[in-house]
C-alpha cells in the first residue's frame, strides 16, 4: 500500500510556465516545447497552472486548454500534477474530477482563501479537502503557500492525511519548512506518503534532511537540481552538498530576484520558447536581473540555454 516508505510519486516535479505572445495570448506551440524539453532535462513529473504558471491570470477555458494539451501532449511519458485551487469547494471538486478525467496523476489544491482577509476555520478546511477527496480517486498534495497567508499547522495536516483519503502529499513553502515537514512526518506516519518540498528548492538540503522524498521547483534547470536529490538518496551527502553549492547562486537568484519569470527567460534565451513576457498586469522582469540571471546560468550551462538551438 502506497504510503511514507512506499510513495507512488517521488523526485523532482518542476512547474511548468505558461507560455503566452507578446499580445497575452496563449502561445501554446511554445507550450509544447517547453513541455518536451522540460521532460528531457530528467524531471520525474511535472506540474501545471501553478502560481509559478501565472494561474492566478488565466481564465476557466484556458485552463481546460491548458490542461488538456499538457496532458494529451506528455501522452503518458511522465505523471503531472494539475493545479486546482479554488476558494469554493464545489468548483475545486468538479476542476479536480475534470483533471482527474483527463489524465492527472495528482491535484495540488491550496487552502481556501480570498484575498488579505477572508480565511477559514481548521475545520472548514478540512472538510473542503474532504469534499474535493470525495470526488476523485487520485491523491491531492496540500500546498502550504504563504500566497494563500492560512495556517495550516502539522497537526491539522496530519490528521487530514489519517481521515481522508485522497490527502497523501504536502508541498511546504513556509518558513521554517525543514521543522514543519520534521514535525509532520513525526505525526503522520505511513499515511504522509509524499513530504515535498518547494520554493524553487531554496530549502532543498534542509528539506531532504527533515524527510522530503519529493522537490517542486522552477522550470528551467531540473538538470542541475535533479542529481542534488538523487546523490542524498543514495546516501553520498557530500556530493549533494557540493551539487548543492554549485547550482545555489542560480537557485537563489530565482527565487529572490527573478521569482516565475525566471524559467521562461532561460527558455527564451535558449531557444525552447519564442517570448518570455508575462501576462498583464503583471511587469517584465527588470533588463539587469536577467542580465544577472543568464551570466549564472551561463556558468553552469544547463541544457535550457543549449536545448533550442
Amino acid at each position: 500500500m502506497p504510503g511514507l516508505s512506499n510513495p507512488r510519486y517521488r523526485g523532482i516535479f518542476p512547474v511548468v510556465p505558461t507560455t503566452f505572445h507578446e499580445d497575452g495570448t496563449l502561445d501554446l506551440a511554445s507550450q509544447k516545447r517547453c513541455i518536451d524539453f522540460m521532460i528531457d532535462s530528467g524531471v520525474d513529473g511535472l506540474c501545471i497552472l501553478a502560481n509559478f504558471s501565472e494561474q492566478f491570470l488565466l481564465g476557466d477555458d484556458e485552463r481546460e486548454t491548458l490542461t488538456r494539451l499538457a496532458l494529451e501532449h506528455v501522452a503518458g511519458r511522465v505523471p503531472v500534477i494539475v493545479t486546482t485551487t479554488h476558494t469554493s469547494t464545489a468548483i475545486c471538486a468538479a476542476r479536480s474530477r475534470r483533471a482527474q478525467d483527463m489524465g492527472a496523476a495528482m491535484v495540488m489544491v491550496m487552502p481556501p482563501y480570498h484575498g488579505a482577509t477572508f480565511r477559514f476555520s481548521d475545520a472548514q478546511i478540512q472538510r473542503f479537502y474532504a469534499g474535493v477527496s470525495d470526488a476523485i480517486d487520485i491523491p491531492i498534495m496540500v500546498q502550504d503557500a504563504p500566497a494563500a497567508g492560512t495556517a495550516l499547522p502539522p497537526a491539522l495536516l496530519a490528521r487530514m492525511a489519517q481521515e481522508i483519503e485522497q490527502v497523501r502529499y504536502f508541498k511546504m513553502e513556509t518558513a521554517g519548512a525543514a521543522g514543519k515537514l520534521r514535525e509532520l512526518i513525526a505525526l503522520g506516519g505511513e499515511a504522509i506518503e509524499g513530504p515535498w518540498d518547494g520554493e524553487e528548492a531554496i530549502t532543498l538540503l534542509a528539506d531532504l534532511e527533515a524527510g522530503a522524498t519529493g522537490s517542486m521547483t522552477g522550470g528551467g534547470f531540473a538538470d542541475g537540481i535533479r542529481p542534488i536529490i538523487e546523490a542524498f538518496r543514495n546516501g553520498d551527502k557530500d556530493q549533494a552538498f557540493n551539487e548543492y553549492q554549485r547550482w545555489l547562486p542560480l537557485i537563489n537568484h530565482e527565487n529572490r530576484q527573478a521569482g516565475f519569470l525566471a524559467a521562461k527567460a532561460l527558455m527564451q534565451a535558449g531557444g525552447v520558447i519564442a517570448c518570455d513576457a508575462p501576462r498583464h498586469p503583471w511587469p517584465a522582469m527588470h533588463p539587469e536581473v536577467r542580465r544577472q540571471l543568464l551570466d549564472i546560468a551561463r556558468r553552469l550551462d544547463p541544457l535550457v540555454l543549449r536545448w533550442g538551438k
